[in-house]
């Protein structure tokens, strides 16, 4: 085998949705913060296309590159490569490599809870794994400050008219939709027209509301589409049906750790959950993670909550992705059928 790049990589799901993380074969990216470290790759756009576009990856995948941490309180530092961003934060993906870091022994695992804390693009993040017979079991991450921006907001959307919508960030910035007022039910059936119109939404948002962060200005676009479903009160608290429209056009197999963190915020500033709750969100396959407000605090003048997410995570495989010099798509490609029409 020749090959001009080796790249390392651990594969692994958080409740279906696929996280892989590079552990060898890439240097750091230049910059003083991981933050900027992330901006030149998400400019600079080469890893990404290696390791997003097919033939190595696919719509379905997401890529973390582990790297030197720079705060001197965090024990490893990555940097979150979605098909389309390259976003601050990623609930499933952080799990994903707490998951990888303590079941392959990069980091070590102490039994039966390891903490440690992870440096992401937009932040420190601490975790809690706990562990049992080398398996961290489940993860719990203590996310980024979580706010709701705007709350009934109108948005007017081609072929649909005018929707009243929230907008939230929770490690990313999200368009919040009633499922059941769009007509869904959260079953699996329906995920082709939730990702296509999850998309027509967001852009729609984008084009006419737009997402301001009171402390990173960097981040001022709306990435993803909820479509949430009601909320019940059961024995074991709060639960809801929570469906993900990822550009360019997929549903997230998992119920999407900032989404949960962004609605958690959304039923607090409107009074409907409290410290003492817990949130489960479900997804499509069924998946679940579990969600609680730590505390309350400010972003920017912004009030916002101190979200914990938790779900588990499991290691698929190992993989040396290669490139051939004589290889005439470098880069990779993508073709509309799955990428969506740009």
């Amino acid at each position: 085998m020749r090959s001009t790049k080796t790249i390392h990589v651990v594969s692994a799901h958080a409740e279906g949705e696929v996280g892989d993380v590079i552990v060898g074969g890439v240097t750091p990216p230049p910059g003083e913060t991981i933050w900027e470290q992330s901006r030149w790759i998400a400019r600079d756009g080469t890893l990404r296309n290696f390791v997003l576009n097919e033939p190595r990856g696919g719509v379905f995948r997401h890529v973390n590159l582990l790297v030197p941490p720079k705060h001197p309180d965090a024990d490893a530092a990555f940097i979150i490569m979605e098909p389309e961003d390259t976003p601050p934060m990623s609930g499933s993906n952080s799990i994903c490599v707490s998951t990888v870091l303590l079941d392959s022994g990069i980091l070590p695992m102490q039994e039966p809870v390891t903490e440690i804390t992870l440096e992401a693009p937009g932040g420190l993040v601490r975790v809690r794994a706990e562990c049992r017979n080398g398996k961290a079991e489940r993860i719990f991450v203590q996310n980024l400050p979580s706010f709701a921006e705007q709350l009934d907001a109108k948005l007017e959307v081609e072929g649909l008219g005018t929707l009243t919508v929230d907008t939230a960030y929770g490690g990313d910035s999200f368009v919040i939709v009633d499922a059941a007022a769009m007509g869904f039910s959260l079953s699996p059936d329906e995920a082709h027209d939730i990702a296509r119109l999850g998309v027509r939404i967001t852009n729609a948002a984008n084009a006419g509301l737009g997402f301001h962060h009171p402390e990173n200005p960097d981040w001022k676009h709306f990435s993803f589409c909820l479509f949430a479903g009601p909320v019940e009160r059961t024995a074991e608290g709060l639960r809801a049906g929570a469906a993900v429209a990822i550009q360019p056009g997929k549903v997230d197999r998992s119920p999407t750790g900032t989404a949960l963190s962004a609605r958690m915020a959304v039923l607090h500033a409107r009074g409907q959950m409290n410290l003492e709750d817990r949130l489960t969100a479900v997804s499509l396959i069924g998946s679940t993670f579990s969600g609680r407000i730590l505390g309350t605090t400010k972003v920017g003048d912004r009030a916002a909550i101190l979200p914990e997410i938790s779900g588990r995570a499991w290691i698929t495989g190992t993989h040396q992705h290669m490139l051939d010099p004589s290889d005439p798509w470098p880069e990779g490609y993508r073709l509309t059928d799955t990428w969506g029409a740009r």
